[in-house]
């Protein structure tokens, strides 16, 4: 069976990628399609987020050198290990959500693992159903599927181990600032850069499968951080960051997945004890005044930390509590 041709806005976004000016009629004859159905492409490219500069007599490009995602090129920039571990790398234009999709697939083999990454995802989410703006070349949408031998007993902190595994790919790429906010963002000076969801399907006697999300921004640009900004959230991307740009997406993608691949074998063999170090290093929270909220309530008190289980130890008067992940959010106060 032959593969599906891409949609015309994925086409289109390939061929203004390389930053250059394009004009309507050549990109028309190039793509097989009527001057109308380009300029439709490229409203729709807006649409998402995308910003693209047309000018009269020069016709379309965008702002800066976009990386479309290409599966075949994150495969070739994989380490040995995470070579032979991951069976299957599929990149789309557009999915619902990366992680439903590899939550409705089989179970890969244990021990291997399936990846998925997607342009645009129409319904994206993080933690608490919380939604999650990626427009086309500017984000990473990514989601791992991973099946254990068996239930690890430190399986409620794999979020704080794929945020460790996140922590030494960005610093294999020069990024430098980042801080892991418990229990599953990556931040900058208090800015979100990325966000880490995990989803279990297990059954009651046999092998656990996790799917591991994680959208990191790479270059959203100014308009679109100022729109997020105004939501109450204050983002920060890879380019913000001073990652230079010889690291483009598919190589911060390759990154994070020999990271994981390493990390999951980690934790598999040895559970969070080896990442508990790390972790404590670039915790955002510790010393600050938080708010812990909760289904019966919020508690106010200073982050001391976590603990060897991955629970957030909070100092309050009524002495020290301890909080595990599950349905809590946690903000620092100023």
């Amino acid at each position: 069976m032959s593969e599906p041709e891409e949609p015309l806005i994925a086409r289109l976004f390939a061929k203004l990628a390389d930053g250059e000016f394009h004009s309507g009629e050549r990109l028309a004859a190039e793509l097989d399609v009527t001057r109308s159905a380009i300029w439709k492409a490229v409203q729709a490219l807006e649409e998402l987020g995308t910003a693209v500069h047309a000018v009269r007599n020069r016709g379309y490009r965008l702002p800066a050198v976009a990386d479309p995602l290409d599966g075949g090129r994150i495969r070739s920039l994989l380490g040995v290990v995470a070579q032979e571990r991951i069976r299957r790398l599929d990149t789309a234009w557009t999915v619902g959500s990366t992680n439903t999709a590899l939550m409705e697939r089989a179970n890969p083999p244990v021990g291997s693992s399936e990846v998925l990454l997607a342009e645009v995802q129409t319904a994206g989410r993080g933690r608490r159903g919380r939604s999650w703006v990626a427009p086309p070349g500017g984000s990473i949408c990514l989601s791992v599927s991973w099946v254990f031998r068996e239930m690890p007993r430190d399986l409620g902190a794999l979020g704080l181990v794929i945020g460790v595994c996140a922590l030494r790919a960005l610093g294999r790429l020069e990024v430098e600032g980042v801080r892991l906010k418990w229990p599953n963002d990556l931040v900058i000076e208090g800015r979100k850069l990325g966000g880490i969801l995990i989803e279990l399907r297990a059954e009651a006697a046999g092998p656990a499968c996790v799917v591991i999300g994680i959208g990191l921004n790479v270059a959203l640009g100014a308009p679109l951080l100022e729109r997020i900004a105004a939501t109450g959230l204050v983002p920060i991307d890879l380019a913000g960051a001073g990652m230079k740009a010889s690291y483009q997406r598919n190589a911060v993608v390759a990154a994070l997945l020999d990271s994981f691949v390493q990390g999951l074998l980690e934790f598999e063999r040895e559970g969070l004890k080896p990442f508990v170090v790390q972790w404590m290093e670039a915790d955002a929270l510790r010393g600050r005044p938080v708010t812990v909220s909760e289904a019966e309530g919020a508690t106010k008190g200073v982050a001391r930390g976590i603990d060897l289980d991955g629970a957030l130890l909070v100092e309050t008067p009524q002495g020290l509590l301890r909080f595990i992940s599950g349905d809590v959010s946690v903000r620092a106060d100023t």
